[in-house]
Parts: structure tokens; sequence; C-alpha cells
């Protein structure tokens, strides 16, 4: 889909106490905005045969099952273009849609036909169509008007006796129709561009942010659609940090406690004959214990990290910064209360940046920042790496980016990355922490 160009911000509606230079600019920029509107609205004239070409393939080989949904996803970058125009025109943006496209054709598809906001985008089209095209024209008039009238004025004796210039349907023969014609088109000029061509564009914008802004309905439906796969992230990254949890204790902690036990035994029964095995077997005892009591710390940790409840989200974070095998700068501000979910979830995200920092982005130098504006706690982790990261699917979805994503999801919160090739890596994270 072509790209629509980018529009300078529209001025307020004049006032007639407004000065004339300033009733001017106004009429002139809500000119061009018109001519900006009727140029986009011509390009959506092609949207409607696209639709319905790539409808009509649904009987050949269900190659419209493919192409309809990418249509529709079209229609949907051009409506993202036009919220952007129409925000700069009003000067207050228009909200987007609050979700994106889901992935996979079948996805899209159903997506396509079950959201409320495609039809919103589609009724948007046909009536931009509509009113874009007398818009453009009304703006070319308001615009040339007037420098054609002063135009013909000066020329009109140029054009031959039998074919004279007219203005206004009224032929130019003399110097005073010239004048006469060419004061009436520079009246019928200045009414159009002071005062038609203003209320026409912002009445256009007003008209095309009512189509494409998400209605109470829209936003409580992707409301209960994001809950409700939060909640089944949720529900998963809950199960998935049980199964965890379970395999560390059963490979690690029980494991050594096993050997531990069998040691005891055996030195019980060696004692009294042997001495010196039962005081190896002793030492070899209480070294498994302290392993054990390390590797159930570490399990606990991943829990709930203790240093949370003793240091606070700053203390914890610049331990993560002492134990990484990568420089970290932190910066962390005053946070005030921070519920202890949102503190854990924090921290992971820290942690769990600066492991992946460490292992895949080969980076130098990692900044940690965690501040909080309102009732939002945000966390920033940027390093100088290789970039590139990409999020996994799958069985790896619980680790990384993807595991991130979810903790964050839970909380209702939501999670950015920017890794282009060649870096650097950003990962920002939003978490609502109440007032």
């Amino acid at each position: 889909m072509t790209t629509a160009p980018a529009a300078a911000a529209a001025p307020p509606a004049p006032s007639p106490a407004a000065p004339p230079a300033s009733r001017v600019a106004i009429g002139v920029r809500s000119a061009l905005q018109l001519c900006l509107a009727g140029g986009t609205a011509i390009l959506s004239l092609l949207i409607p045969p696209l639709l319905i070409a790539a409808g009509a393939t649904v009987a050949v080989g269900g190659l419209g099952l493919v192409l309809l949904p990418l249509a529709l996803a079209g229609v949907r970058r051009w409506a993202d273009l036009e919220r952007a125009r129409i925000g700069r025109v009003l000067g207050t943006p228009v909200p987007a849609r609050a979700r994106p496209l889901p992935k996979g054709v079948g996805a899209r598809l159903r997506a396509a036909f079950t959201d409320l906001m495609t039809l919103r985008e589609l009724a948007w089209v046909f009536t931009h169509v509509l009113l874009g095209v007398p818009g453009l024209a009304l703006g070319l008039v308001s615009l040339a008007a007037i420098p054609g009238a002063v135009a013909e004025a000066a020329l009109w004796w140029a054009f031959p006796p039998d074919a004279p210039l007219s203005t206004l349907g009224v032929p130019m023969t003399d110097w005073g129709t010239a004048l006469a014609g060419s004061a009436a088109q520079t009246a019928l000029g200045a009414v159009l561009l002071l005062g038609v061509a203003p209320p026409a564009a912002a009445a256009q914008a007003r008209l095309a942010r009512v189509l494409l802004s998400p209605s109470r309905a829209d936003l409580l439906a992707e409301r209960v659609e994001t809950l409700t796969e939060t909640r089944v992230g949720a529900l998963d990254a809950h199960a998935a940090e049980l199964r965890r949890i379970e395999r560390d204790l059963h490979d690690g902690t029980q494991a050594r406690l096993v050997a531990l036990a069998m040691r005891l035994g055996l030195a019980e029964r060696v004692v009294g004959t042997d001495p010196e095995a039962a005081a190896r077997l002793l030492r070899e005892a209480q070294g498994g214990a302290e392993e054990a009591m390390t590797e159930l710390r570490d399990v606990i940790r991943t829990i709930y990290p203790p240093i949370l409840a003793d240091r606070g989200l700053a203390g914890a974070a610049a331990s993560l910064a002492a134990r990484s095998a990568v420089p970290v700068r932190v910066d962390v501000g005053d946070l005030g209360a921070v519920p202890a979910a949102v503190e854990s979830t924090a921290y992971f995200v820290v942690s769990e940046a600066l492991a992946n920092a460490a292992r895949h982005a080969s980076a130098t130098q990692v900044v940690v920042r965690v501040w909080r504006e309102g009732a939002v706690l945000r966390v920033r982790v940027v390093d100088d790496g290789v970039g590139g990261a990409r999020e996994a699917d799958g069985a790896a979805a619980g680790t990384g980016i993807a595991g991130m994503r979810r903790r964050v999801a839970a909380l209702d919160g939501a999670l950015h990355v920017t890794s282009p090739v060649g870096g650097p890596t950003g990962v920002e994270v939003e978490l609502p922490c109440g007032s």
C-alpha cells in the first residue's frame, strides 16, 4: 500500500477577531489538508477492487483465504497512517488499535471477520473516498482562485478577441470586465479559503476520527481478549515455573540429600571398625549438605529473591550487576512503595536481560535504569552488543524475551524490545504498581 505523505499540523478554526495574516495562513493550511486528504482518497479507490478480487479468489484453490487477510491487514496499516495524519490535523492523537494482528493465516482470517474495528475501517475507506474527492476539488479551488484571478486580470489582453479569457462565465473583453471579473473571483476565493476550507477540513478530520477511533465496545472486547490471553499466559508460566522448581529440587537438592543420607548411613556402619573411613564419609556428607543448602537457596531465590525483602529493588539490581559477567551501570530512582509481585517481576526482567546480554549479545557494557512515573514502574536495560535478539517460541518460550513478556503480561504490563542487527538491544518494561 502506498504510504500517506506527512501532514503539517493544522491550525484551529479561525475566529473573526483573528489577524488577517493568521486567518490566511489557517485557510491555506486547511486547503492543503483537503488536497492531501483528497490524494489519499484517490489512492483509497484501489482498496475496494483489491478486497473484491481477494474475496473472489476464495474458490480458486482457497487462495482468497490467504489473500483476504493480507488485504485487510493492508487496510489496517493504511488506516493507521490516516490516524497519524488526522491526529496531526486535529492536534490530538487518534488512538490506534489496542491489539496487533495475530500471527498465522488462520488466526488472521478469524480476526478479519470477528474484529469490530475491521468494519469501522472499511466504513472509513468508503466515506473517505466519497468526501475526499470533493474535498480535493474544494482545496484546489481555494488555493488557486485568488492567484488565478490576479493572473487573469494581468493577461486577459494576450488572448485573441474571438476566444477571450473568461472568469465566472463572463468574457474579458476590456479592462473594465477584466477587473470586475477578477474582483468577483478574488472575493469568491477569499470566501472559500477563509470561510469554507477551514471548517471543511476540520469536519473531515473529525469524521475520520469518529470512524477510526475504537468505540467503548471495541475497547472492551479487546480488553477482554487481552485479559483472557494474559490469564492463559500467566497460568502457563505458573505451571512451567512449578515444573522447573520440581525439576531443580528433584535433580539437584533431592539427589544431594539422598547421597548425604547414604554417606551418613555408611559412616554409622563403619564408625566402630574404621574410624578414618567414617570421618571421611562425614566430611563428604558435610560438603554435600552445604551444596544442597546452596542449591536450595538458589531455588528459593528464583521464587522470590530474599534480597528484595532485605534491600529492596535498588539493592537487588545492584547485586545482579555485581554478579554479572558484563560491566553494568545501575541507576535506580526513588520508587516509593512497590508491590512485591511488581518488584519480583522487575527483578526477573533485569536478571534475564543481563543473562541474555552476557550469553548472546557479546556486550561490553549494560545500562540498567529503574524509575517510577506515577503509578507505573519502568525498567530499561540497554546493552551495546550485536543486537538481532528474537523472541523464541515453543519450548524455549518460558525464558528469554518470551518469558519476560509472559511475566509482565500477567501483571497487565507492557514489554518493548528493540534489537536491530548490529545493536544496541534495549528492553523496556512498564509495570502498573498502584498509587
